[in-house]
């Protein structure tokens, strides 16, 4: 599996890299792949579904490319095979957390719209923080709901994924007194606890202060905005000292 936050290779890139046995099986299973997404109505005869060819190759994908490439050979045979909702959501609900993470990669060059959000919805309720950092990509922050983007956030912080990871962190921040309010809650608990506030926390509260131009924004965003009034200040952990 590609690590966390590496970029996906495109395909002369992979070629670049794989060996000559596995550039013969991506060729064909892209060709595969391919030939599916030129035949959508081809359906398997019988009552027992049977999974197209591809779709055995994406569960194959590590074992003949490399873990370390089988994201991007994964998320090249969805989208040459042009995978619908359906095809997504069987990948992803029969899959490993590997073949989950691709596809949740993948959304975003998929023809879906909002229409695989309880895809994402079902890996932020994981504790898998490969799956977690994956579900608040750009599909995420196009089409998670103020309420569940709020949660989504939060729950980088829980579990320790890098708000980096969140996409459209800066603008979709920008003045959301819910989000601050949020944020002081579960600082307020982690002090009481007697436990560290995490960086990033801090750092998201600054970004929620309304203006044109965020602390640390660097993101240019096209989803939904949560408007708000200014945001409070977060309560201030006590310094530690080893």
């Amino acid at each position: 599996m590609t690590s966390p936050g590496a970029p996906l290779l495109t395909r002369k890139e992979l070629d670049a890299q794989l060996g000559g046995a596995a550039r013969a099986w991506l060729d064909e299973a892209l060709a595969e792949a391919a030939h599916a997404a030129a035949h959508p109505d081809a359906e398997p005869s019988g009552n027992v579904y049977a999974a197209p060819s591809w779709e055995l190759r994406y569960a194959a994908a590590g074992r003949h490319c490399g873990l370390e490439h089988a994201d991007s050979v994964r998320v090249l045979l969805l989208i040459e095979a042009r995978a619908g909702l359906a095809a997504a959501t069987r990948l992803y609900e029969q899959g490993t957390a590997a073949e989950r993470r691709a596809v949740l990669l993948v959304l975003p060059a998929l023809d879906l719209g909002a229409t695989a959000l309880a895809l994402v919805e079902d890996a932020l309720r994981a504790n898998d923080t490969t799956l977690i950092a994956a579900a608040v990509g750009p599909y995420a922050g196009e089409h998670l709901d103020p309420h569940n983007w709020r949660h989504a956030v939060l729950k980088c912080l829980f579990t320790g994924v890098p708000v980096d990871a969140v996409d459209q962190l800066a603008r979709r921040s920008r003045g959301d007194a819910e989000l601050a309010r949020m944020l002081g809650d579960y600082a307020a608990e982690r002090i009481a606890a007697g436990r560290p506030v995490p960086a990033d926390l801090h750092r998201v509260l600054a970004l929620t202060a309304p203006g044109p131009s965020a602390p640390g924004s660097t993101t240019t965003a096209t989803g939904p905005a949560a408007p708000g009034p200014a945001a409070p200040t977060a309560p201030t952990a006590p310094s530690e000292e080893s």
